[in-house]
């Protein structure tokens, strides 16, 4: 009896001195304030979604849960200093397709996307939606893409950034309408749209979040969405395919990442906080009233995603020679 009462005694004090020796960022997510990095300026689409989930994580994990808007490169400063950042899980990113899997082919970065930022999940996928400002003086597609081949490098179009989603949606636009339409970077969807409400713009690629209120209120002209299928929230909108630019498609997604630092155990437990945030019925309902679909899932399918887009859009910009400038 004293043999097993001192063997017990010997095995407890084992498994509390490893448990004391183990880094505490090794057991879970911090119970300190969360920040949420977001590449764009705030007000835009992926501000708007990077908050909503911050709110019902903060409720979950019971502490603050920040945005930190680093506008600037395509989203591209954001994503190195997320990579570059702690190793205790109290930094992640909200991530996009540009900084992921586009802009590597286009620019040298400080940072490896697929090796210096671990997946945690994918946040929500959408179609874009083509719009113009009323003053064009086109109501169509069929109409815009008329004027625009008979003004070739008149028109332009505004983007993320250089490198963005929507940068690339402009020049596979440009290469499949055989058109010159003039590439105007921001830092976000915001500034982008300020501008085509002013109508320097001529078009632009939008997130329903950013254009939607101005649809409806009649500012702005929709004339096409960028999916292969009819977007939920605009159903009676064709798509560019439909619309007469049979296969184009450029649809975009956000996805949630951290540090490559950050240990396995905190990493997993954040896809576990992310996929109940996103899948909890108040969080999808607002996200997919902005136009942005729910798609959360494991980290190791994002992974396959941001490495199969990876080729997908370095193929396309090799073959059309596509620059940052």
């Amino acid at each position: 009896m004293q043999r097993r009462t001192l063997a017990a005694a010997a095995a407890a004090f084992a498994l509390s001195t490893l448990a004391a020796a183990l880094p505490a960022h090794a057991q879970d997510i911090p119970k300190k304030p969360i920040t949420i990095v977001v590449g764009f300026a705030a007000g835009g689409a992926a501000d708007h979604a990077a908050r909503v989930v911050a709110k019902r994580l903060s409720e979950n994990l019971g502490v603050p849960v920040n945005i930190d808007n680093k506008a600037g490169a395509g989203g591209n400063i954001a994503h190195a200093e997320v990579a570059r950042g702690p190793a205790d899980g109290s930094v992640i990113l909200l991530g996009s397709v540009g900084p992921l899997a586009i802009a590597p082919h286009m620019t040298k970065l400080p940072y490896d996307p697929q090796k210096d930022l671990a997946p945690l999940t994918m946040g929500m996928n959408f179609p874009n939606v083509l719009v113009v400002p009323p003053g064009l003086g086109v109501k169509t597609f069929a109409e815009f893409l008329k004027l625009a081949k008979a003004q070739p490098g008149k028109l332009n179009y505004g983007s993320t950034g250089a490198g963005s989603a929507s940068h690339l949606a402009g020049e596979l636009f440009n290469a499949m309408a055989g058109v010159d339409i003039v590439h105007i970077p921001f830092k976000g969807g915001a500034p982008a749209m300020n501008e085509l409400l002013a109508g320097r713009l001529s078009l632009y690629f939008a997130t329903m979040s950013t254009a939607g209120p101005h649809i409806a209120s009649g500012k702005l002209v929709p004339l096409a969405t960028t999916g292969l299928a009819r977007a939920p929230f605009l159903p009676d909108l064709p798509t560019v395919s439909e619309a007469g630019l049979t296969g184009f498609t450029a649809t975009n997604w956000y996805a949630f990442v951290a540090s490559a630092k950050v240990p396995a155990p905190v990493l997993e437990r954040w896809n576990a906080e992310l996929v109940k945030a996103l899948r909890s019925p108040e969080v999808a309902e607002e996200l997919t009233r902005s136009g942005l679909l729910p798609a959360p899932g494991t980290r190791d399918e994002l992974a396959r995603t941001i490495a199969a887009e990876s080729r997908t859009w370095g193929q396309v910009i090799a073959e059309r020679k596509i620059t940052a400038d």
